[in-house]
């Protein structure tokens, strides 16, 4: 396996999940959740952990990952073009993680089904179910975005659920969900860490067609809805 250093970023919500990686060792990592916008902050964030905590040049990173959606519409936009504008100045590879694989690899040993909900406002989540084993993904429904109670029908039996939706629609999950677990709220944000493990650090992944970095927004944009434009 080839040993690569790593910057991951998340900015699909309001908080902001960055980390650097060499291989299998984490070198640092900060999560920051304030009023600040994301513009406002990103480059400080990059530059503060590479001069200051991992004692890195930019270019002494091997490849860049972003969160690519499903979140906010204007995070990801400037998370994802913060990510390609240093990969593509650097002539260094890229890659996408789900959004929502960022929250569920933190419970990649969790024995029950993990089904992850973001808030997607308008009394929607953002969703998929998961199932690991021995902390290997056996198995992933389609990401969707739906009314919280059509996200707890997927699920059959007791069930972890996390995420910033799993809060927002916490006494519906306790009404209509069998015997449910809900994670503490310090585990509902997208881990920067969590979205490197879901990619296994197979040689491949930075040039795998799966991750290519383009924005999974899976629903119409407000303005898309209200001025009736095409996806």
């Amino acid at each position: 396996m080839i040993k690569l250093k790593l910057l991951c970023l998340s900015t699909a919500e309001q908080g902001c999940s960055l980390a650097i990686v060499d291989g299998s060792d984490l070198v640092c990592e900060e999560f920051w959740t304030n009023r600040l916008t994301h513009s406002k902050r990103i480059l400080k964030m990059i530059e503060h952990m590479l001069d200051k905590r991992a004692c890195m040049e930019l270019d002494d990173i091997d490849g860049f990952i972003a969160a690519k959606g499903p979140g906010s519409f204007t995070g990801l936009r400037i998370g994802i073009s913060v990510i390609k504008g240093m990969a593509q100045a650097l002539d260094k590879p890229v890659a996408g993680v789900s959004s929502l694989d960022g929250i569920a690899f933190r419970f990649q040993y969790s024995s029950s089904p993990v089904c992850i909900m973001m808030d997607a406002r308008r009394d929607e989540v953002y969703y998929a179910l998961y199932e690991f084993k021995q902390g290997r993904l056996v198995s992933k429904s389609s990401e969707m975005v739906a009314s919280p109670e059509k996200a707890i029908a997927m699920t059959k039996s007791t069930t972890l659920f996390a995420g910033s939706g799993s809060k927002v629609y916490k006494s519906i999950i306790e009404q209509k969900a069998d015997n449910p677990i809900i994670a503490h709220d310090f585990q509902d944000h997208i881990s920067a860490v969590a979205m490197i493990q879901s990619l296994n650090i197979k040689d491949s992944f930075l040039y795998d067609c799966d991750t290519i970095l383009t924005p999974s927004y899976i629903r119409k944009s407000d303005a898309q809805l209200q001025f009736g434009t095409k996806k």
